[in-house]
């Protein structure tokens, strides 16, 4: 009780002392006094758990926070929430269940009854209710009235009848996502996804739809294929597909590396009052960390590979090549894709940023066209980079 005395001498508002837990390990100065509500039934876990101005916690329901960066004005209002990001008035319903890896940029929003880990929504991204979003990426859209979406009771299929999950869908892209000038992408309800699957800016996938391809051209409707039924002949550890598995898995790193760069070198200019650098260091360690889930993944992947080979007789290429490919993905952590455009456009957002305060939505929304294609073939160039590198050691698979 002594926390939780001391968070409400600072100015915290805790509704019900007696019915909250504040774990020895918190530090109570990573806890902002102005504005933030612990409703009934809040429990705050983890050395690193930050809390800026006007959070509202448990306003639904009962809430655990256990290690999260959570920005200005976000409302956890029910659920569990471990090792996750949520920057200025991002908002998760009653029910949710946020695991690590997970980022939720400015405004984007999750309903009630909602499974997400390894997930990353750009600002804006609305989800609806009783959906397992896990291991995606989603972009697109320009504002609240114009925001890519998933209807209620959709599912990112991520776990393979091989037991793995080399599994993760880009939905628009880094490069034109964090530009927020793209269409938005529509995922109808009662539909699924199965990863790993790459969609572009404008999909718009029909309700009740299975999409298990990827759709790479902009602005297309994706309709479900006609029913079939029956059996054909299959064995476990068959694997289908696995030129376009492991490419997507490449490309995904390499937006995640562009996502790196960019928080590094253009979210940084934002650190302030209203983002604070805690919030910048949440988003560093989590990028960072599914950097990581994504290179044990094809590691387990290449395990299973060998495993099915020596059990089947066949050489694949990838378990052979896996050991120099992670040598270049290690080595390729700190190309950062900077060239003398690129420093333009970042003495562009500067003088935004002088211009319009540090109000990031405002000023990334202000940049031009031409701004905006220069960030973009910087960002570019860091994913084809990735994809251009590990090409070489199994020019067959990527």
């Amino acid at each position: 009780m002594a926390k939780i005395e001391e968070l409400k001498k600072r100015g915290v508002r805790v509704l019900a002392p007696e019915g909250t837990f504040v774990g020895e390990e918190v530090n109570i100065d990573r806890i902002a006094a102005e504005g933030v509500i612990l409703y009934p039934g809040t429990k705050i876990l983890g050395e690193h758990t930050f809390i800026a101005n006007n959070a509202r916690i448990g306003v639904e329901g009962p809430v655990t926070v256990d290690n999260c960066y959570i920005g200005p004005g976000v409302s956890l209002n029910g659920g569990y929430f471990s090792a996750a990001v949520f920057l200025n008035n991002a908002s998760c319903g009653l029910g949710s269940h946020v695991r690590k890896g997970t980022i939720l940029e400015e405004q984007a929003s999750i309903a009630h009854t909602v499974g997400l880990k390894q997930t990353i929504l750009f600002p804006y991204v609305t989800l609806g209710s009783l959906i397992n979003f896990c291991d995606c990426l989603m972009a697109g859209g320009t504002g609240r009235d114009n925001h890519s979406e998933v209807g209620s009771s959709y599912i990112h299929f991520n776990f393979t009848p091989n037991q793995d999950k080399a599994t993760p869908s880009l939905i628009g892209d880094v490069p034109r996502g964090v530009m927020l000038n793209h269409s938005p992408i529509f995922l109808g309800g009662q539909g699924g996804l199965v990863g790993p699957s790459r969609l572009a800016f404008g999909t718009v996938v029909a309700a009740g739809t299975i999409c298990r391809k990827d759709q790479l051209k902009e602005n297309h409707l994706v309709l479900g294929e006609k029913a079939r039924s029956g059996t054909v002949p299959y064995t476990t550890g068959t694997f289908f597909s696995l030129k376009r598995i492991i490419r997507n898995n490449i490309i995904y790193i390499g937006n995640l590396y562009a996502l790196r760069q960019w928080y590094g070198n253009v979210r940084s200019r934002f650190v302030g009052p209203d983002f604070p650098a805690e919030l910048l260091e949440g988003l560093q360690v989590t990028v960072m960390s599914g950097v990581c889930e994504r290179l044990k993944q094809l590691e387990r992947l290449s395990d299973k590979l060998t495993e099915t080979g020596a059990r089947e007789g066949i050489q694949y290429d990838f378990p052979m090549a896996w050991k120099d490919i992670r040598s270049i993905l290690d080595n390729l952590l700190a190309f950062d894709g900077m060239d003398d455009g690129t420093e333009v456009f970042l003495k562009d957002i500067d003088q935004l940023i002088k211009r319009n305060g540090q109000d990031y939505l405002r000023v990334i929304k202000s940049l031009e066209m031409a701004q905006t294609e220069s960030g973009t073939a910087w960002l570019d160039r860091i994913v084809e980079r990735v994809v251009a590198d590990t090409s070489r050691c199994v020019p067959a698979l990527i």
